[in-house]
């Protein structure tokens, strides 16, 4: 009878395995970008997309485990089945939609120049024959490219190394997605006291949680989630814990 009762358990396990699981979801991120995502001293993935992940999962009953992941191979890792979400300022394009499902956006991005404390800068106009610096290859670049093009633009591997150069009186502004320029100028030691947001410009663009293509189930939960934490101010809580007033 103990016999019986035992391998009815393990079978019962077996059947409910992937059931009992199906409340957590494994989450990739590529924690290079703060405040988005980046790690603390004990190598953690802390920042905005960990955090709202973590609130939107909990919203749409589910638990959320944040995994280091390079982004590199964050789209094949999802498509592969490796994990079942990518929380990681991923931006909706129509070439993505057509390989993955979107949630509903969850943070609206516009371009933010940003120059130092008590320099008047309220558009390109202003920066006519100055300089410019941004992350190669970013939204940022081609924006300055296109409506600054009477300014010098120049290029970083890292917007950590323009904003150092722009402190340091290098170069005279920096252009860069809004929560990366909130963070430099609102909560990062070392350069707050010296940096401001000189003005956002038109361009536009938006962040959602990225699922393998045909997981509409877990699309619906997650724009439940987002929902939520709308309704329920938690939004708003952690845009002021990482990107400041």
């Amino acid at each position: 009878m103990f016999r019986s009762l035992l391998l009815s358990i393990v079978t019962l396990g077996l059947l409910c395995g992937p059931a009992c699981a199906a409340d957590k979801i494994i989450v990739a991120s590529d924690p290079t970008w703060p405040p988005m995502e980046f790690l603390d001293d004990q190598k953690n993935v802390i920042g905005y997309d960990p955090d709202m992940i973590t609130a939107v999962a909990k919203e749409a009953g589910m638990e959320a485990e944040v995994r280091n992941i390079a982004w590199d191979g964050i789209f094949a890792g999802v498509a592969a089945g490796n994990y079942d979400v990518v929380a990681s300022g991923v931006t909706i394009t129509p070439e993505r939609e057509k390989a993955f499902d979107f949630s509903k956006p969850y943070y609206e991005v516009r371009q933010i120049v940003v120059v130092r404390k008590g320099v008047a800068c309220k558009s390109f106009d202003d920066l006519k024959g100055k300089s410019i610096g941004g992350q190669i290859g970013t939204t940022g670049i081609f924006v300055a490219q296109k409506d600054a093009a009477s300014s010098q633009i120049k290029e970083y591997e890292d917007v950590g190394l323009a904003m150092q150069d722009l402190i340091n009186n290098r170069i005279d502004a920096v252009i860069c997605d809004s929560p990366v320029a909130l963070y430099y100028a609102n909560k990062k030691q070392g350069f707050t006291e010296k940096l401001s947001i000189a003005f956002k410009t038109e361009a536009s663009e938006s962040f959602a949680f990225v699922v393998k293509k045909g997981r509409k189930d877990l699309v619906e939960k997650l724009n439940r989630g987002i929902d939520a934490v709308r309704a329920k101010g938690i939004e708003a809580e952690l845009m002021k814990k990482w990107l400041g007033e």
